[in-house]
């Protein structure tokens, strides 16, 4: 395959960055460029209904912004000096009688007004397409993107008279949905996932697959019907062979609970009563698990750990009544396998903290409306959400979902609660963009792309025989094949897959760079900020009911950044029970105080790269080929340095080489890097800087 062509379109400064690169929306002006490049298939049926939220203009946004950024600077006398709701409400949010003169605007123009939230946040309304048209003036378009109808605004919209200084944003014109995380591991070639197994396989020690995922080097020779051509390859093997079928050994590899928490160096915080204790981990999901809770607790069984009940796990929904089902996007949209693995490996890093499971009753705007529920209930100092979409998709078809997140992030910063947002799973997001919205150009993910948010990557994790982190790089996968199924003749020349799949990064085209992030290049909000584990082929073991029936459950390995963000997030509510309670606050811009003690750099040394795979092909009377590790690694676009593995697929018994840390576009490097941020938390030296740096 040939190398990918990458184009990252050159967008101009957004007019209305201020502060730390807020995105304030004034009425009129000229946001969205029209839909993109998706195709509009003509304007939406004008009869047809549509509900809408406005947004109003926080009083004060330059003081509120001021406000926030001194109280993430250490100089400043303010410092750490967090809000309380009604403090915030007082300062900052819009009144009732501003809400009266919006629902008035929307009444004038034939919406129906439907209620207005209690802090006069939004007003939501419900009209004919044709009445929103009218009223925001704009045109609504029916857009095609990857096979699935959507609405989108033509223009952004705006409004006249007296409300148009009080609106900040109108949600609800376009309907673009949120994509979930969560990645099951499976054979990267067939998409087939590896088969999960019953969780009474074993005794309940929580290991079922092997957690040796990176093995000493083996070399394979592969010939075709016994003769030429033959292919001689040697290098690191990664997983377990396909011949193990029992537990605790099944192929590839899969991580459990105690084996994270000796690599992330946790048990002797736990040793300190530090896990979580008096703290409670926010998880926002849409549609839920309808077997969650037994799900949960078997995971928990298998593992040691806590069981979860009404005294330390509760689910509240917010939006309305949901269940998950087949129709209404949940199973689809692997809703289910990403609330199931939010809330497991939330509880398998910080046993001791509560949970509360805030369930959005659909994957579009009440994934927003569930998170500021979240903040203005005060549920706890740590909020991880493990969803998002492309911010250039948002930027160019739907600018008014960005204002509100943002928004909805710096309200979490000013009352001291850290907003924990994964990065993506699709490294620099182009391939993404230009599929599923006809957009060309890479992009960082929204909603970690906020400055008020912690954006969290993904790593690519191997273990030694005792727990420790062997070796780690930025999560990215190319692979290429180099063996047909049993009796496995030699491909050749080998095909080469390229990239599939990584950790979210890169700059934003919206956002201005936080003062927290001074030290970095460029003008612009850089994601993400810290990663953990995310790899589905170095992934962790989760016990779910695919069917939501408890009977069916099975043990699956699963990654993605749905996994570093609830893991960090644990770690971050053992931050704030170190400290004494918190809330701490934000925990982006405390990671950049940290001394380099504190975070472990992600990045490969020269004596990891001499086992790479390297490969002979011998094909008489044609000169012997030698196949180089970088040869079988293409494209590598800007990654120099990376790890390769020898691989047979458990499912087609084919062969390829995987290689770790070749992330697209983004590089994993010294320092900070747009794959894995500054790094990975390492332990008990990371919790106790974190305290120090907040005293």
């Amino acid at each position: 395959m040939k190398q990918r062509s990458i184009r990252n379109l050159a967008f101009p400064c957004l007019p209305f960055a201020v502060a730390l690169g807020v995105l304030t929306l004034t009425a009129g002006s000229a946001f969205a460029a029209p839909a993109g490049q998706a195709k509009n298939i003509g304007p939406e049926d004008e009869s047809k209904q549509v509900s809408v939220t406005v947004w109003l203009n926080p009083h004060n946004k330059a003081a509120l912004d001021n406000a926030v950024e001194q109280m993430y600077d250490k100089s400043s006398p303010n410092y750490h000096r967090f809000l309380t709701l009604k403090e915030f409400n007082e300062q900052y949010a819009p009144t009732e009688k501003e809400a009266g003169v919006v629902r008035d605007y929307l009444s004038a123009h034939g919406m129906k007004v439907m209620s207005t939230q209690k802090n006069n946040r939004f007003v939501v309304a419900q009209g004919k397409v044709g009445d929103a048209q009218t009223a925001f003036n704009t045109k609504i378009n029916k857009v095609m993107m990857n096979g699935e109808v959507h609405r989108a605004a033509a223009t952004e919209a705006s409004v006249t008279g007296e409300a148009a200084p009080l609106v900040a944003s109108v949600q609800g014109l376009s309907n673009l949905r949120y994509r979930a995380y969560a990645q099951r591991a499976s054979n990267p070639e067939t998409k087939i996932p590896y088969a999960g197994v019953s969780p009474s396989a074993v005794g309940a020690d929580g290991l079922f697959f092997s957690a040796e995922c990176l093995r000493p080097p083996q070399s394979k020779v592969f010939k075709t019907d016994g003769g030429f051509p033959e292919a001689f390859y040697a290098g690191n093997r990664y997983g377990a062979d396909i011949t193990n079928t029992n537990p605790p050994n099944l192929p590839p590899c899969g991580y459990d609970a105690a084996e994270m928490q000796t690599a992330y160096g946790l048990k002797p915080l736990y040793k300190r009563g530090l896990d979580g204790t008096g703290q409670t981990i926010v998880i926002v999901d849409a549609f839920g698990s309808n077997s969650i809770l037994s799900d949960a607790n078997l995971f928990s069984e298998l593992n040691g750990l806590p069981a979860l009940t009404s005294s330390n796990f509760q689910i509240v929904k917010p939006t309305g009544p949901v269940t998950c089902t087949d129709t209404n996007g949940c199973i689809s949209g692997n809703w289910q396998f990403e609330t199931t693995l939010d809330v497991e490996w939330a509880h398998a890093m910080a046993p001791g903290a509560n949970i509360v499971l805030v369930v959005a009753a659909d994957d579009s705007s009440s994934l927003d409306l569930s998170n500021l529920d979240a903040i203005e209930n005060g549920y706890g100092n740590v909020i991880s959400n493990s969803f998002g979409i492309p911010e250039i998709v948002l930027q160019q078809l739907d600018p008014a979902q960005l204002v509100v997140e943002n928004g909805i992030s710096e309200i979490a910063a000013a009352l001291g609660i850290s907003h924990n947002i994964s990065s993506g799973d699709d490294g620099d997001n182009l391939a993404l963009d230009q599929t599923d919205f006809g957009i060309d150009s890479v992009s960082v993910g929204a909603n970690a792309d906020s400055p008020f948010a912690t954006g969290i990557g993904g790593t690519s994790t191997f273990l030694d025989s005792k727990s420790n982190i062997e070796l780690q790089t930025g999560w990215g996968l190319n692979f290429a094949r180099i063996a047909d199924p049993t009796p496995n003749p030699p491909v050749i020349p080998p095909l080469l897959f390229g990239f599939n799949g990584g950790s979210g990064g890169g700059t934003s085209v919206v956002y201005k760079k936080p003062k927290y992030q001074k030290s970095l290049k460029g003008k612009f909000r850089q994601v993400p900020d810290i990663s953990m584990n995310a790899d589905p082929q170095t992934g962790n073991e989760v016990v779910v009911s695919p069917d939501g029936i408890p009977a069916h459950a099975e043990v699956d390995v699963f990654g993605g950044t749905s996994l570093s963000c609830p893991m960090f997030s644990a770690i971050w509510a053992i931050a704030n029970q170190a400290a004494g309670g918190g809330p701490i606050g934000q925990a982006a811009p405390i990671l950049y105080e940290l001394p380099e003690s504190a975070i472990i750099d992600v990045n490969l040394t020269p004596v990891d790269t001499l086992l790479n795979v390297s490969g002979l092909i011998i094909d008489p009377p044609k000169a012997p080929l030698f196949e180089t590790p970088a040869d079988l690694a293409q494209p590598l676009e800007n990654t120099r340095r990376f790890v390769s593995a020898l691989y047979q697929s458990p499912s087609s018994t084919r062969w390829d080489v995987f290689t770790f840390g070749t992330d697209s576009s983004l590089v994993t490097g010294p320092g900070w890097d747009n794959v894995t941020g500054l790094g990975t938390p390492n332990g008990a030296t990371f919790i106790n800087k974190v305290v120090k740096a907040v005293q």
